[in-house]
């Protein structure tokens, strides 16, 4: 099975195309394929598999996203310009801007810098409970208290297509992040789970976030984490549209419009190429591996 890696600020993605299968990859016997790919010390390694392209009405290509637990995700910022650049370097794109469809909806794509650099226009965040969702009555999920190992904790949720969780606080750290993550990411409160980020505004113009990413654990970056955690600050009033996303992977630029409108810039590196032996995907299982 031929496969491409590439990574966006230390976030890595392994790329499948869909037309070498017999099967789809999520059912290799029950998504357990994708575990092992993913698996840093059985496999290849990486934060998620992206499998496409899938053709789309008016020549957009569809893509899939698999978190390393084998679980689809809707969208992902670092994943989709890792697609983009993928789309370029293969010759079925060009620079001029195209649409890319998600799980989490369509987005449009620019590749900038020969593939080096890539624009995304995310999408509008919405701050709704049913949209995201959190459970409880229709809401807008800002400043909510949350209760975790006796940590009261000031909360607020949004959607850019996939459900975070943002916590602004005056320090963060990996620790406590890769502590309370998992506790957040499967709380009652959120019924599809959640991604999970600490941010510290450093400025009206620079935030710093800690990242928890639902189905692949502590992550250097994400791209839909900067974008919920900007549209957070502004929502909040603490800073401005045009937002320096500082993770510790490296930065992502994001804009927020003010009707929350997200477009987010960012670099991708191109890792490796070569093929998947077969008896990768057949490995017995292992307790606490697969």
């Amino acid at each position: 099975m031929k496969f491409y890696k590439y990574h966006g600020l230390g976030n890595d993605y392994i790329i499948i195309d869909p037309g070498q299968l017999k099967e789809p990859l999520e059912k290799i016997p029950d998504a357990g394929a994708i575990r092992r790919i993913c698996h840093r010390q059985c496999g290849l390694g990486s934060d998620g598999i992206l499998l496409g392209p899938f053709p789309e009405k008016s020549g957009a290509c569809g893509v899939k996203i698999f978190n390393p637990d084998g679980s689809e995700a809707e969208k992902s910022g670092n994943g989709l310009r890792i697609f983009a650049r993928y789309l370029y370097d293969q010759g079925i794109i060009t620079r001029a801007p195209f649409v890319v469809v998600t799980k989490g909806g369509r987005v449009n794509v620019e590749v900038r810098d020969d593939g080096r650099m890539i624009l995304v226009e995310m999408g509008m965040v919405s701050f709704t409970s049913t949209r995201i969702p959190v459970a409880g009555p229709e809401r807008e999920v800002i400043n909510e208290t949350l209760v975790i190992d006796k940590q009261t904790l000031i909360i607020c949720a949004a959607t850019i297509g996939n459900p975070h969780c943002v916590i602004i606080q005056p320090e963060i750290s990996p620790e406590k992040t890769r502590q309370l993550g998992p506790v957040i990411e499967t709380h009652k409160i959120f019924p599809n789970r959640t991604n999970v980020q600490f941010a510290k505004i450093l400025d009206r113009k620079n935030i710093a976030i800690e990242i928890w990413e639902r189905g692949a654990g502590y992550t250097l970056a994400s791209g839909s984490s900067a974008s919920a955690s900007a549209a957070v600050a502004c929502r909040l009033g603490l800073c401005d549209g045009d937002i320096t996303v500082h993770m510790p992977g490296g930065n992502l630029e994001i804009n927020v419009d003010d009707h929350y409108n997200i477009r987010m810039t960012g670099p991708v590196v191109r890792v490796a190429d070569g093929h998947i032996h077969p008896e990768v995907l057949n490995q017995p299982a292992v307790a606490g591996i697969f």
